[in-house]
C-alpha cells in the first residue's frame, strides 16, 4: 500500500513537527518535496547525513519539532551525532530512513550490505524503531506513538521506509537561490598571535548573554574553565557539527520571528571534517548567526597533530559559500572589533582568528552532564516549552 506524502506531513505537523532537515533519497523524494512545496514548513537540505542532525538539535532548542529524512545509505554518515550528540545530551527527532538494499528486492550493489543489516544496526545503537506507515489509515496513530516514544525517552526514534511506501510527485523546478554578494576583509596586524584562552576572554567580554556554541575538543573545555554560563552548549562530542547546530537555532528562531544573535566558536579541524556545513549556511542565509573560527592548524586536544588548516583561507570559503562577510584577525582587539561589527549587522559572517597552538595549564572539563548543559542551555536561549 501508498500512502500521499500530506498525509503524514499534515500528521506531524498536528504534533508540532514543522522543521524538516534532511538528504534526499529517491525513496523519500516525494515526502522532501512535499515539505518544499509547503509555506508552513521548514526545509533544510544538508550537505552531510551528519549535519542534519546537527541542524535538528538547534532547531529542537529553539523549540521546533523535528524531523530528521535520509537513505539508509547515509544512515551510516549519522552514527557519531547519534551516539556523541543526541544520545548525551537526550536530544529527539523522528528520524526517516529509507531501507535500500532491501534483501530479496533487486537494487544498486552499493546497497546490498547496508540493506542487508540496516536493522541490526538501528538496534545496535540503541534506538527505537518502527515501519514508517502504508496504510493511510494508519499514519495518525504511528506518527503519534514515534512523536509520544521520542519525546518520552528523549532519543531519536527511527521510522523506516521501504521502497514504495509514499505515492510518486512532481520534482522540484530548477533554480539557484543566490545570495547577496559577501566582502571579505583582512585586518591582521602581525604581531604575536592570542592564545586560545585570550580569543575566548575576549569573547566573554564581548558576547554576554546571547546563545554560544563551543565546538568540542580544548574549545569548550577552556570556555567552561573560564566561565562556566547557561548560555553555553559545550558540544563535548559530534566533531564538525557545532555551525550546523548554530544554524538549526538561527533558523529556529527565525521560524519564530526572533532575531536574536547565535555565536558558533569553531575550530579549523572541527570546520574541515564537515567544511560543507558552510554551503548549507551560506545558502540558508541566517541573518542572526555568527561564526567565529579558532585556526591554530592543530588538533590541540589529542597532541596537537597537524591539520590542513593553515592552508586553507577560511574567510574566503565562507564568502565563496554566501556568508556575507569573512574577516581575518590575528589579535584581541581585531576580534572584538569584528565580533562588535558583525553583532550589528545581517549575517552570516565568519570571523576566522589566527591563534598560538598549544592549550592553558589547567583546563579543565565540564562538570556539568551534557543533558544538564543542554536543558539550562534551552532555558537560558528561549527554548524550553
Amino acid at each position: 500500500m501508498t500512502i500521499q506524502a500530506s498525509d503524514f506531513i499534515q500528521a506531524a505537523c498536528g504534533h508540532g513537527y514543522d522543521f524538516f532537515a534532511g538528504v534526499p533519497c529517491s525513496f523519500i523524494k516525494p515526502l522532501i518535496n512535499g515539505v518544499i512545496r509547503s509555506d508552513a514548513l521548514t526545509y533544510v537540505g544538508a550537505a552531510s547525513e551528519g549535519e542534519v542532525l546537527g541542524i535538528t538539535t538547534g532547531a529542537w532548542i529553539a523549540g521546533s519539532g523535528t524531523v530528521a529524512m535520509c537513505q539508509n545509505s547515509g544512515f551510516g554518515n549519522m552514527v557519531n551525532p547519534l551516539t556523541s550528540l543526541n544520545r548525551p545530551f537526550g536530544v529527539p527527532t523522528l528520524l526517516v530512513t529509507t531501507w535500500r538494499g532491501q534483501p530479496g528486492l533487486p537494487d544498486e550493489p552499493q546497497h546490498e550490505q547496508m540493506g542487508r543489516i540496516m536493522l541490526d544496526l538501528i538496534k545496535c545503537l540503541e534506538l527505537d524503531w518502527r515501519w514508517f506507515p502504508d496504510e493511510p489509515g494508519d499514519v495518525e496513530a504511528a506518527v503519534g506513538e514515534a512523536v509520544a516514544l521520542t519525546e518520552r525517552t528523549r532519543r531519536p526514534v527511527v521510522l523506516v521506509m521501504k521502497q514504495g511506501t509514499v505515492a510518486a510527485s512532481p520534482d522540484i523546478p530548477d533554480g539557484v537561490r543566490a545570495g547577496p554578494a559577501g566582502q571579505v576583509t583582512d585586518q591582521r596586524r602581525g604581531g604575536a598571535l592570542p592564545t586560545r584562552r585570550e580569543a575566548l576572554s575576549t569573547v566573554l567580554e564581548n558576547w554576554t548573554s546571547a546563545p554560544v556554541i563551543a565546538t568540542t575538543g580544548m574549545t569548550g573545555r577552556e570556555l567552561f574553565t573560564l566561565d562556566d554560563r547557561p548560555n553555553h552548549l559545550y558540544t563535548v562530542g559530534s566533531m564538525g557539527c557545532a555551525s550546523a547546530i548554530g544554524l538549526g537555532l538561527s533558523l529556529g528562531y527565525r521560524k519564530r520571528g526572533l532575531a536574536t544573535r547565535v555565536l558558533v566558536i569553531d575550530g579549523d579541524g572541527a570546520a574541515l571534517m564537515k567544511l560543507g556545513n558552510l554551503s548549507t549556511i551560506g545558502r540558508e542565509q541566517p541573518e542572526s548567526l555568527v561564526h567565529l573560527l579558532l585556526n591554530n592548524g592543530t588538533h590541540d586536544s589529542t597532541g596537537g597533530q597537524h591539520t590542513a588548516g593553515l592552508m586553507v583561507d577560511f574567510a574566503t570559503v565562507a564568502v565563496a559559500c554566501g556568508y556575507r562577510t569573512g574577516v581575518r584577525v590575528d589579535d584581541a582587539a581585531g576580534l572584538a572589533d569584528a565580533l562588535a561589527a558583525a553583532a550589528a549587522a545581517p549575517g552570516p559572517h565568519l570571523i576566522e582568528v589566527a591563534i598560538q597552538a598549544g592549550s592553558s595549564p589547567g583546563v579543565g572539563r565540564p562538570t556539568v552532564t551534557p543533558r544538564e548543559v543542554i536543558d539550562r542551555f534551552r532555558g537560558a536561549v528561549g527554548g524550553a516549552a
